[in-house]
């Protein structure tokens, strides 16, 4: 039966499509029982079957399609979408330049709003009354009057929410608080832009339908249904009618004042237009469902493996530029603490799971949801963390992604030179700007903040302490940076509810630590050299931490770990790093050797104590005090590293295998006999000490 229906819709012109008049009548009939599906609260409306002959169905369900149909899918609904409107300044001007009256009146209601509100900041400045409380009030005002300008001025508020080098700390919090909330649109208009954008009436494609619209934002609004041909849900969206229009004029008008900044406003920098182009380019790729669709095919091929988060289906058939049908996905939204527990489940832990994905979205693939608001991250029954809405992507630069990591090294260190260049490579400054001014700006900062350890640091003190400092100076924050900046502070804001001491530099450390010890790109390579020695001592308790930290990531390799610095230390470039090593090399094996001897000569029978060090109290080893308990503290630490890499799942002896691969180049002979060189000399120089008894001078950069 539900295949007849099908080819009986299939084979009606597009003439025939109900149009949206023809919608009303139907509606009376949309509460009848459905023979194909039961009723429920969130389905009351059930579309009517209609008798028709037998006949394989055009459309089929996504469940039983390979992956080969599903690219035809796909490739159907691209043609669908064929004639979606791509921007171009060019497209605006053609379109636009001809309603001279239309948009000069759109152009009086923004400017009377926005004009009455720069007023008010005018005056406020006037009378000198710019305290942080007044600050905060205008914010307010701002964002209501974004968002009763319409979807293009709160898709602004949330680009400036994003952007500390543009707004004050005040307005950033506000402008974040921006939700693409409006009216729905009637039902009516909805159902007819389905079956326009379908090419079939809506009672052949959806068994029922929700009533009225589940969740509605700026550019569209949402249905729950249910698929006639599989009996699946699905959730339909459907954009607004007129959105498209509204946009570009808005945006036409934009680049007008845009045009107007480049020319007489010299204290921004900044190309606007340029600025405007990009962010209507984004906007207008939005608008187009099918472009969403094959967005979230591209994040689930990336990040759907990972056990703990889930990306829904698409269903190509069902979707077009204006109508999107995804998998419907049960869950709860992030920030209902009370639902989300009453399930078992636990805040923090989906919010760690959000994090170590967005980490990977952003420093490992490059590609990022940039839009994850509590309304488009769901967490289901089954404890996994549920991604929607994949209108709004971005990408990280593959050179930017490792300078981010590098950055952090940097900021442990409290290298603040180093952070300061760290800006040329993640393009904040062009290679032109000198940053000795901005020296001194990020050790104010930093030298406060750091009073505890950076793990301890909230993310949110951190954007707002470089936000300061990055109004103050010619920075431009590449778009990419400013999401990154609002994704991990949205989700540090969700844990932040469940557990206000949440740290979320902490929960990245596992991945951070991760990164470091296994990746072999050379600027991780040698951010972890940098991390390990600095000041010319090796940190032994900087890489105790960073394996302790590194197997609470679930893709860490134990057998990975400082492989890319074993090689780059027996290679033709390694010759300053191999200096480092042979002294602590040496270090290790005086600590080894001679912590041994201790133990051995504490365990000893105490009759036996004063023939062995010859009637010396000290005992046998003319070693000071400080001197042991530093030998015996190292020798402690290098226990432990390597017990956690034997205790690691993945340990595998072949660890080692790249140096004894090495050891057999004439080079890494060389560096083998100046390490045992090293040894045998220092270990002379203590036996001769010991027989002389003569008082050891204190050892170079003994300090583990």
């Amino acid at each position: 039966m539900a295949a007849s229906t099908s080819a009986a819709a299939a084979s009606l012109p597009s003439s025939l499509h109900r149009p949206a008049r023809r919608l009303c009548r139907r509606r009376s009939l949309l509460r009848a029982a459905s023979t194909t599906a039961p009723p429920s609260p969130d389905l009351s409306i059930q579309l009517s079957p209609r008798p028709s002959p037998p006949a394989s169905p055009p459309l089929v369900p996504s469940l039983a399609r390979d992956r080969a149909e599903d690219l035809q899918a796909e490739s159907r609904a691209m043609t669908r979408a064929a004639a979606a409107t791509v921007y171009t300044p060019e497209l605006l001007a053609s379109r636009y330049g001809s309603q001279p009256f239309q948009v000069a009146l759109r152009a009086a209601e923004v400017l009377s709003k926005l004009g009455a509100f720069g007023l008010t900041l005018l005056l406020d400045q006037r009378r000198g009354d710019e305290s942080s409380e007044k600050r905060r009030a205008r914010a307010v005002e701002l964002r209501t009057i974004l968002t009763r300008l319409g979807p293009t001025f709160v898709k602004i508020g949330q680009g400036l929410s994003t952007r500390p080098d543009l707004c004050p700390t005040e307005y950033l919090e506000e402008l974040s608080e921006l939700q693409d909330s409006l009216p729905t649109f009637p039902d009516e208009e909805a159902f007819a832009c389905i079956e326009r954008e379908l090419g079939f009436p809506l009672d052949s494609i959806y068994s029922a339908m929700s009533p009225s619209p589940i969740a509605a934002a700026s550019l569209g609004q949402v249905y729950k249904a249910r698929l006639k041909f599989s009996g699946q849900l699905v959730a339909v969206k459907v954009q607004r009618p007129g959105i498209e229009d509204a946009i570009g004029r808005d945006f036409y008008l934009l680049r007008g004042l845009g045009f107007l900044i480049n020319k007489y406003v010299d204290f921004i920098s900044t190309d606007a237009v340029a600025l405007i182009d990009e962010f209507a380019r984004r906007v207008f790729q939005e608008l187009n469902y099918v472009q969403e669709g094959q967005n979230a095919r591209r994040f689930k091929k990336l990040y759907a493996d990972k056990q703990d988060i889930l990306v829904p289906d698409i269903f190509w058939d069902y979707t077009s530029a204006k109508v999107l049908t995804m998998e419907w996905i049960e869950g709860v939204k992030l920030n209902q603490q009370a639902a989300i527990e009453s399930q078992g489940l636990k805040v923090l832990d989906l919010v760690n799971i959000g994090i170590q994905c967005s980490l990977r979205q952003l420093l490992e693939y490059g590609y990022f949801h940039a839009d994850p608001h509590p309304g488009n991250i769901l967490a289901t029954p089954e404890g996994k963390l549920a991604f929607l809405d994949f209108g709004m992507m971005s990408e990280t630069p593959e050179d930017a992604r490792v300078a981010i990591i590098g950055h952090v090294v940097h900021m442990v260190n409290r290298d603040y030179e180093a952070m300061a260049r760290d800006y040329y490579a993640l393009d904040f400054l062009e290679p032109d700007v000198d940053v000795s001014p901005i020296v001194p700006a990020l050790k104010n900062f930093f030298d406060d903040a750091l009073d505890s350890t950076v793990s301890e640091l909230n993310f949110k003190t951190i954007v707002d302490g470089l936000g300061a400092v990055l109004y103050q100076y010619p920075f431009n924050v590449p778009a990419y940076y400013a999401l990154i900046l609002r994704s991990l502070t949205v989700l540090e804001g969700l844990a932040l509810y469940a557990d206000p001491n949440f740290k979320v530099l902490a929960a990245s450390y596992p991945y951070f630590a991760k990164r470091l010890l296994t990746d072999p790109n050379p600027y991780l390579r040698d951010a972890l050299i940098e991390l390990l020695f600095k000041d010319g001592k090796f940190r032994w308790n900087r890489l105790e931490n960073l394996l302790v930290q590194g197997r609470q990531d679930r893709e860490f390799v134990a057998k990975d770990a400082l492989q890319p610095v074993l090689k780059l230390l027996l290679g033709p470039d390694g010759e300053e790093l191999r200096v480092l090593v042979v002294k602590e090399a040496v270090r290790v094996t005086e600590a080894i050797t001679f912590g041994t001897l201790i133990d051995s000569y504490n365990a000893a029978p105490e009759f036996l104590k004063p023939l062995i060090s010859n009637g010396n109290p000290g005992g046998p080893f003319k070693i000071s005090d400080v001197e042991r308990e530093q030998m015996m503290e190292l020798r402690d630490t290098v226990y432990r590293i390597w017990g956690l890499l034997r205790s690691s799942d993945s340990f595998d002896p072949s660890l080692l295998q790249p140096i004894v691969q090495v050891l057999q180049e004439p080079e890494a002979r060389v560096f083998g006999s100046r390490v045992a060189g090293g040894v045998t000399q220092r270990l002379a120089a203590r036996l001769l000490q010991q027989l002389l008894r003569i008082p050891p001078a204190p050892v170079p950069g003994s300090s583990p």
